[in-house]
């Protein structure tokens, strides 16, 4: 196998944990979004929409712990990694979760300006800040699983979570 196969291989390989997270993540944010919007008259994500925003995440995931900034306390206690890349992601999922809404107003106001105005103006925010405190939970657990990884290795975890458990007869 050549060496860029192989480097496909292996990158495609990495994405494939966070992307299905993600498109669980995405998934589960869909349907609160449904139950909360129904009646509302507000449109809500498509499912095709959920699958490119985990594909999205999960390639972007891969590329911010290539950053140096993402992995600052790589010799500190596990929480410290865990709490610093939760808050990045999530303030990133702020802006993502913002940008994908003013898209809305954008195009139904006709303007940029327009449309954020619309949008701070008639934007159900408890709605939006309940989705946030989805997505805190689920971005913690995924960086909390992440870091074990990390720690421990992928194999390691996987043979914990689906592994026969230490003593069970067999």
């Amino acid at each position: 196998m050549s060496k860029l196969s192989e480097k496909l291989k292996e990158e495609f390989f990495a994405m494939v944990p966070p992307t299905i997270f993600f498109l669980i993540t995405l998934s589960l944010v869909a349907l609160v979004r449904v139950l909360m919007l129904k009646g509302t008259g507000i449109p809500v994500s498509a499912p095709a929409q959920v699958a490119v925003g985990s594909l999205v995440l999960g390639k972007a995931v891969l590329i911010a712990d290539m950053l140096p900034v993402i992995n600052r306390y790589p010799d500190k206690p596990l929480a410290y990694n865990v709490v610093w890349k939760t808050v990045i992601y999530v303030l990133a999922a702020i802006v993502i979760h913002y940008l994908e809404r003013l898209v809305d107003f954008w195009k139904e106001a006709g303007g940029f300006v327009a449309g954020n105005e619309k949008l701070l103006a008639e934007m159900v925010w408890p709605h939006f800040w309940a989705i946030q405190l989805v997505l805190v939970v689920l971005i913690f657990n995924y960086c909390l699983l992440h870091e074990f990884a990390r720690v421990m290795g992928p194999k390691r975890l996987q043979q914990m979570f689906f592994g026969r458990p230490a003593g069970a007869a067999g």
